[in-house]
């Protein structure tokens, strides 16, 4: 193995939906194993068959048994699932919520134990995949609970043009308002200003925080959750330095543009955070999981079984997650870098002349 390659490791997600499609396209392009070796968890016989019914050219498969084996000019596959499984494209079964948490098992595993550097994973079916093991609303929740604690982690969609992160994910819409509190958008905003400087390398992030309430409450007339609990929040964040601002109201905070004056937006719940991000980037987006100590992307899209099997689907967000987590892992290696203290503090000499009487 290359020594300043990393190795990213791959989930195939639902194996009907477009998860193999945008897997392969991505890595069609040998350019890309000059930045990293991929490793695929999943199985050799779906990639086969998703090359050969999308006539997927100039790719070549590495089948191996565990990370070690990992060939940095190949694009390596470990299998994690029966070789009978069987394929439905385009439709969501039992059986391929089973094969996508077969394979996120064992590259989590792989993760923990640092035989891969990143993961990045397609996308799953959030209801054919619940069992007795999975029981989470999505990866970042799952993987909250593998690598951090309650509230630890952050989900944040990230572009040239944007980063979004939301306070409350995947929660109903009911439960928005009684689950932000002002110790959580605190938490979530010291989570978000410490992965601008670590994974994105900004100095000085600013960040806009947006209201709950349409117009941001105006004053108490729509919600008081802006004056009561948002507002303490932010002056909390800014009494431990964290440069952010509002509340803004977000209609008007996208649509004047005003987001390009912030290197992060922080929205309180999934909806308001996601429709203007994928309508700004939708073919290129990325979902990144930030505030754990491993490093976690995704494409911006679910499992688009309507276009399963079409060759149909763009890889282009698919590969802006590789470039992400190749990316957040040299900016974390540059940051504890540059956070190392090269001298060690020692306590200051005393000088008995300085009392003497002479």
């Amino acid at each position: 193995m290359e020594p300043d390659k990393i190795i990213i490791g791959i989930t195939h997600g639902d194996i009907n939906g477009i998860g193999y499609e945008v897997i392969l396209k991505a890595l069609a392009d040998n350019r890309t194993l000059d930045m990293f070796t991929p490793i695929i968890y999943g199985s050799s016989k779906l990639a086969g068959f998703y090359k050969k019914n999308l006539d997927i050219q100039g790719i070549n498969f590495n089948i191996i048994h565990h990370a070690g084996e990992a060939s940095s000019k190949r694009i390596n596959i470990i299998n994690c699932v029966d070789d009978e499984v069987k394929i439905d494209v385009g439709q969501s079964t039992s059986e391929a919520g089973t094969a996508a948490f077969a394979a996120l098992e064992k590259a989590t595993e792989d993760l923990k134990n640092k035989k891969i550097d990143a993961l990045v994973t397609a996308p799953i079916n959030k209801n054919n995949i619940q069992s007795e093991s999975f029981h989470f609303p999505g990866h970042t929740e799952y993987l909250e609970e593998k690598f951090g604690e309650k509230s630890s982690s952050l989900m944040m969609l990230v572009s040239d043009a944007i980063r979004i992160a939301v306070v409350t994910g995947h929660i109903p819409v009911s439960q928005v308002s009684g689950t932000i509190t002002e110790e959580l958008i605190l938490k979530k905003l010291t989570v978000f200003n410490h992965s601008l400087k670590k994974d994105f390398s900004i100095v000085r992030p600013r960040i806009a925080v947006l209201g709950l309430n349409p117009h941001a409450g105006d004053n108490g007339v729509i919600g008081d959750e802006e004056q009561k609990i948002i507002v303490p929040a932010l002056k909390k964040a800014e009494q431990q330095g964290i440069m952010c601002f509002g509340p803004y109201a977000a209609d008007g905070f996208f649509g004047s543009g005003n987001f390009k004056n912030f290197d992060g937006v922080l929205a309180m719940y999934h909806d308001q955070g996601l429709i203007p991000f994928k309508t700004m980037a939708m073919d290129n987006g990325v979902n990144f999981t930030a505030g754990l100590a491993v490093i976690r992307t995704s494409p911006d899209h679910g499992t688009a079984y309507d276009l399963a099997g079409q060759n149909k689907a763009s890889e282009l967000s698919f590969l802006q997650a590789l470039y992400l987590a190749t990316d957040v892992f040299r900016n974390r290696s540059i940051y504890k870098e540059m956070h190392v203290n090269p001298l060690p503090v020692s306590e200051p000499k005393h000088d008995s002349r300085k009392n003497s009487i002479e």
